[in-house]
């Protein structure tokens, strides 16, 4: 009994370097890629919307080569519509893209007398989930003036979150916040993460010199839930297909959509946010300035 205690222990501490050193590496290449802005950035965050497609893509098992390259060649045109300043473009192409995969795939389940209509829905879903983690932080860091900052407050509100979930989490335990889903996710962690990222986003927001911290925090607050939904929303997915993660992409961390399932919805969110209230060309003024400057 002792022995295996050691031997859990020995791995959750190789693990735990594991983590630290991608995140070491990946954090100060995303950070400057952000800060870089323009081509850099987005095209950064197109290989991470084309990875999370082809995890997606593999759990499913639709990973076919007709698919794929559907979610490329829309994936790609995002990028280069989102480039020369064509927002609505880009959307256009993602969703005409979804449309195509999911006649593709349900095409080739036809003929081969499978399910089509659920491989239609998840080629579909797919390409949709993976144009969302392109086009939320890609729109949001081409505002000019506050793309940088609102990268910079998104980042800090979802990874304080996750970080402050799981210190808590991990220190209070206490009753599951969704037993069926997670098994190791619980409310006080929930509380927790929400705390953390309303504490990150807010002190980025009190950093760039912005006003009504107050109603910005809230948004952090959103943001913070958002990002936990969309924890569970992955770890639902996964479980319906029975996978512990979604690739090995990441030593420590599995794959790309285990990193980024809570980012990419609050980023979505946070464009939403930004572009009904300033439009496609300062969706970071829209998420960010909520009083006269």
């Amino acid at each position: 009994m002792t022995s295996a205690a050691n031997n859990d222990a020995g791995a959750r501490r190789r693990n735990l370097m594991l983590r630290i050193a991608s995140a070491s590496v990946l954090i100060p290449v995303v950070l400057l890629a952000a800060y870089l802005g323009g081509w850099i950035f987005s095209v950064l965050c197109t290989l991470g919307a084309l990875g999370i497609l082809w995890e997606w893509n593999r759990l499913a098992g639709i990973a076919k080569t007709p698919i794929m390259a559907t979610g490329v060649v829309a994936l790609v045109a995002a990028l280069v519509f989102t480039g020369v300043g064509h927002a609505i473009a880009a959307v256009g192409a993602l969703a005409i893209g979804a449309m195509a995969a999911g006649s593709v795939a349900s095409f080739g389940r036809s003929a081969g007398g499978g399910n089509a209509p659920a491989a239609a829905f998840w080629a579909a879903g797919g390409l949709i989930y993976a144009g969302a983690a392109f086009l939320g932080p890609a729109l949001l860091r081409r505002d000019a003036e506050l793309g940088f900052a609102a990268f910079l407050f998104l980042a800090a509100t979802v990874w304080c979150t996750d970080t402050c979930a799981f210190a808590v989490g991990r220190s209070f335990g206490g009753p599951l916040l969704w037993r069926q889903i997670s098994p190791n996710k619980t409310w006080s962690g929930a509380i927790g993460g929400l705390a953390g990222g309303v504490a990150g986003g807010a002190l980025v927001a009190y950093a760039e010199g912005l006003g009504r911290l107050a109603l910005i925090g809230v948004i952090a607050l959103v943001l913070s839930a958002l990002s936990q939904a969309g924890d569970l929303l992955e770890s639902a997915i996964k479980r319906h297909f029975g996978a512990k993660d979604t690739s090995q992409l990441i030593p420590g961390h599995g794959g790309l959509m285990d990193r980024l399932d809570g980012f990419l919805i609050a980023a979505a969110a946070a464009l939403l946010i930004g572009v009904l209230r300033q439009g496609t060309d300062a969706p970071a003024h829209g998420l960010l300035v909520w009083s006269a400057q």
